[in-house]
């Protein structure tokens, strides 16, 4: 499963860093690409020329390459990767990385990167054990970062307890299980509405909403990842999609929203709607722009297709139909009532009653509520997680 896929190592200062070559090799010899990022003090411990011999490219170990002032990116890095793997990880760059401390390559990589984050410990029994250092990696662990969990056996100390890192072979298993879960949308295929529709009043004017389409987005790219193919019908809206396995269409107005999502709605397993599309568009739009003229200015609206209710009609009795619901009042009640007109497996309910979430935060709170009468809420998290959570859920009602 590790075929094509592209790992991200960052080495810090262990003993334990010597066991990367063979993990290295181990993750070549399975078809990854694989890159090295170095703190200063993993140098100590296994060389930089070694890593490129078994990488097949360059080791990156500071901010500035060569004497001629080239950049190492590690912007560009953390982009590059489909996991980043911080092994070994020291007590000193968990505390750092736990606490935003930024003062080496592989730490700027660590909090520029997007992509999922693995760490490996390795230290002193005492030292894994201390309080600070528990709590250092409960922190890493809250904001979504996977623990590989350290062995106990003979230490560099000559101690005997838990805190060796894991062998390469654990923590190669640890990853390619990593990327088999991820699979487990692989051969469906999911349509994703995003973001706001635009309804022309002239050339120039439009009604519209506050939706940036960033949680559509963070769906669409949650799903890809899962192994799906996502096809991705957007509203005008500046995100931009991360995998490579998403088609996106672009549209402006609700009933171009609505034929798109027809074309292709017959071909999915999975649909997930999740844009915030005009309930009313204008009856006529002028072909040159409204000129100001008196106190009042009555345009006449009509209702837009119901995209949702539309497709819950034709939902066959495999496909999966997900819809949002956005309110400010009763909002169980409301969205329970919609999930029932429109045919939903489930509903995600927010509101923006609740602080930090809805329309252009990058944070969103939700519940989901399901067709059966379950429901679950979460806490605050960013959109990205939110994502995760809503994958998970389809995927539980997919293995029922």
């Amino acid at each position: 499963m590790l075929e094509g896929r592209k790992i991200l190592i960052g080495i810090s200062g262990s003993i334990a860093a010597y066991k990367i070559a063979t993990l290295t090799r181990l993750f070549v010899k399975a078809g990854a690409q694989v890159k090295v990022v170095m703190t200063p003090a993993a140098h100590d411990f296994v060389t930089p020329v070694t890593l490129a011999t078994l990488s097949k490219n360059p080791v990156n170990t500071a901010f500035v390459k060569n004497n001629a002032g080239e950049w190492t990116n590690h912007v560009e890095l953390g982009l590059w990767a489909d996991v980043f793997l911080i092994a070994p990880a020291s007590a000193n760059t968990i505390a750092k990385m736990a606490h935003g401390i930024c003062d080496n390559l592989l730490l700027a990589t660590y909090l520029s990167a997007r992509c999922p984050v693995m760490f490996a410990p390795a230290m002193d029994l005492d030292m894994l054990a201390h309080t600070a250092t528990q709590k250092n990696i409960a922190i890493l662990q809250g904001f979504g970062n996977n623990l590989i969990e350290p062995n106990s056996g003979e230490l560099a100390s000559g101690l005997e307890g838990k805190g060796r890192m894991a062998e390469p072979e654990e923590i190669f298993q640890c990853i390619n299980s990593f990327f088999n879960k991820q699979q487990l949308l692989k051969g469906k295929t999911v349509l994703i509405t995003a973001g706001p529709t635009y309804e022309h009043i002239d050339p120039v004017r439009f009604i519209g909403n506050h939706s940036s389409g960033k949680m559509g987005f963070a769906i669409a790219d949650a799903m890809a990842a899962h192994g799906a193919k996502v096809i991705l019908i957007a509203g005008p809206s500046s995100q931009q999609a991360k995998n490579t396995h998403i088609t996106r269409i672009n549209v402006t107005s609700a009933a171009e929203m609505f034929e798109e999502c027809l074309k292709v709605y017959s071909k999915t397993e999975i649909a997930i709607l999740c844009a915030a599309v005009a309930d009313y568009a204008p009856v006529q739009v002028s072909t040159s722009k409204i000129k100001k003229a008196g106190n009042l200015l009555n345009i006449e609206l009509h209702q837009t297709k119901d995209i949702l209710k539309e497709l819950g009609k034709l939902k066959k009795k495999k496909q999966l139909l997900i819809g949002f619901a956005l309110e400010t009042d009763n909002e169980e009640a409301n969205a329970l009532k919609k999930m029932k007109e429109k045919n939903l497996d489930f509903i995600v309910l927010n509101s923006l009653n609740d602080k930090g979430a809805g329309f252009g935060f990058d944070t969103n709170q939700i519940s989901i509520l399901h067709h059966n009468g379950t429901k679950k809420s979460f806490g605050l998290k960013p959109k990205k997680d939110v994502a995760q959570d809503i994958v998970e859920q389809i995927i539980q009602l997919l293995h029922v």
